[in-house]
């Protein structure tokens, strides 16, 4: 018996809950008009929001970590030197101000009275140590957002100035991620590999403590920068993998938010009477990752049959509810660098054309490929959807399940375990970002760390060149045809954001990166 089944929900009633989607997110735009940034410190302050995530983090320094579900913890402990507006991601002041004297300099300004949670200065001096430790340190992951970086010169006691190789327009959404996320340098110079576990920011709560697998803890920092804020006095986040376990727990009162549900839970969310069902569109991207630069992925008809083996509608079908977009890249119908040409090269299941190219590979007779996937429920049956699709050309889906942190690590990391991996893609501020990380030389998504040519970095570096969107557009729509001609992943379906939020809950909105900050979070 499934979820659905369990609640007594029928195929009618997740229709009629799906067809909620769009007056929840009509909904959500008015909120989020009455409730910019700040807006909830109207609410009443105090207390701890607890939080069911379906993730374990793979670490808690932004340097070090690997998994894009990471960034729902990392934002309650850091703030960024560049922030991002909720509705379109367009970078906004954060700890720093920013400005370009000249083509190749970005000087930041910093915000002058902001100490991280051990009491040390965060100013010029730190801003320089965390950049040179995210452009250089040998277990930092941040290497490919910040390769345009040739120099980090301290200017005076708040402000820093980066020489660059060329005019970055990619820059203040590259800081306005992990890379703008700043750590105490005195922590990480006296804790070193267990700064990952006991981390030391600027945020508006600061670390308790990590159980790992079952929670993550934090708590108010009293001397926070911004005036009047956090209104929350902590928040506790427990690690829940089974989406219909962490809905229920809202559903029971046990928590108060879980985010990330598949729309599939919609009638069960939407029955209750003390949850609020909150939806809205995203970047986020389940996808299968390849490692092409070994066997057998290192065969391009293999690749491409992969992609046209995959038939998306029904994988959203099976596994989605039936609400999502086929991917046939990496950027969604609705963005503004999506391009309708390099979406339709798979946007159909042609089993035919793949198994000819899976004959021309010498692969007549099928095919091992060995994937990681993950353990929960929603993975298992999203695998399994994989697993048959993948068998009608010959290939044989061998997957190794475990968790988010353990599975990616296996794949990404050092001990390249798989062939390729089920996962997910969550977004960047900037497509740059997205296309650097994924497909860059060395970059830490790109598993087998290899160039695919010379013309795809020449495009990766050209694609931050200038801030023109008409320029940047056509420069991603070869960048695009590129990643999907020599079908470097294969991408499946977009996801719509559903989160169950409980009444109390005040101030909460999703964003387009389909993970939540809390920054604005109050309980009523």
């Amino acid at each position: 018996m499934n979820d659905e089944q369990a609640a007594g929900v029928t195929r009618e009633d997740l229709a009629q809950a799906i067809g909620l989607k769009r007056r929840n997110a009509l909904a959500l735009l008015g909120a989020a008009a009455l409730g910019g940034p700040g807006a909830a410190l109207a609410q009443a302050k105090g207390g701890v929001l607890k939080v069911a995530s379906p993730a374990n983090p793979s670490s808690l320094d932004p340097a070090t970590g690997g998994a894009g579900s990471d960034h729902v913890f990392l934002w309650t402990m850091y703030d960024t030197l560049v922030d991002w507006d909720y509705a379109t991601l367009k970078p906004q002041p954060g700890m720093a101000e920013w400005a370009t004297p000249d083509a190749n300099s970005f000087v930041l300004t910093i915000k002058p009275g902001i100490s991280f949670h051990d009491g040390t200065p965060m100013d010029a001096a730190a801003v320089k140590f965390n950049l040179d430790r995210n452009r250089g340190d040998v277990r930092s992951n941040l290497k490919a957002d910040l390769v345009n970086i040739t120099a980090v010169e301290v200017t005076g006691p708040l402000t820093v100035k980066l020489t660059l190789k060329q005019p970055d327009a990619a820059l203040p959404a590259i800081l306005s991620d992990r890379a703008g996320m700043m750590v105490s340098p005195k922590a990480v110079q006296t804790l070193g590999n267990q700064h990952d576990r006991n981390p030391v920011g600027a945020g508006r709560w600061k670390f308790v403590s990590w159980a790992d697998n079952q929670k993550i803890v934090v708590t108010r920092n009293d001397k926070y920068w911004r005036a009047g804020q956090p209104a929350l006095d902590g928040l506790e986040i427990s690690i829940i993998p089974e989406m219909a376990t962490g809905l229920r727990s809202v559903v029971a009162g046990q928590n108060h938010l879980a985010y990330g549900l598949s729309a599939r839970y919609s009638p069960i969310a939407s029955k209750a009477k003390n949850v609020t069902v909150v939806t809205g569109p995203t970047l986020y991207t389940y996808m299968i990752y390849f490692n092409y630069a070994r066997a057998p992925l290192n065969n391009l008809k293999v690749r491409q049959a992969i992609n046209l083996a995959l038939n998306r509608q029904l994988f959203i079908n099976a596994t989605m509810g039936g609400v999502g977009e086929p991917a046939g890249m990496l950027l969604p119908s609705t963005h503004w660098g999506y391009d309708k040409g390099v979406a339709a090269l798979y946007a159909k299941q042609d089993v035919e054309r793949a198994k000819k190219l899976m004959a021309e590979a010498g692969h007549a007779n099928g095919l091992d490929i060995s994937f990681g996937g993950y353990s929960d429920q929603d993975s298992v049956r999203r695998a399994e959807v994989i697993i048959d699709q993948l068998s009608k050309i010959g290939i044989r889906a061998k997957f190794t399940n475990g968790t988010i942190a353990e599975i990616s690590g296996q794949f990404f990391g050092n001990e390249k375990k798989f062939d390729a991996l089920m996962s997910a893609w969550t977004g960047r501020p900037d497509p740059s970002m997205t296309y650097a990380l994924a497909f860059g030389k060395g970059a830490y998504y790109n598993a087998g760390r290899s160039e695919v040519s010379e013309e795809l970095s020449q495009l990766l570096l050209d694609s931050r060149a200038k801030e023109d969107l008409a320029y940047r557009k056509q420069v991603f729509a070869k960048l695009q045809r590129i990643v999907m001609e020599q079908a470097l992943a294969a991408p499946v379906a977009f996801q719509f954001e559903m989160d169950a939020v409980a009444t109390n809950v005040k101030g909460f909105k999703p964003n387009i990166l389909g993970k939540p900050k809390f920054w604005d979070v109050s309980l009523g």
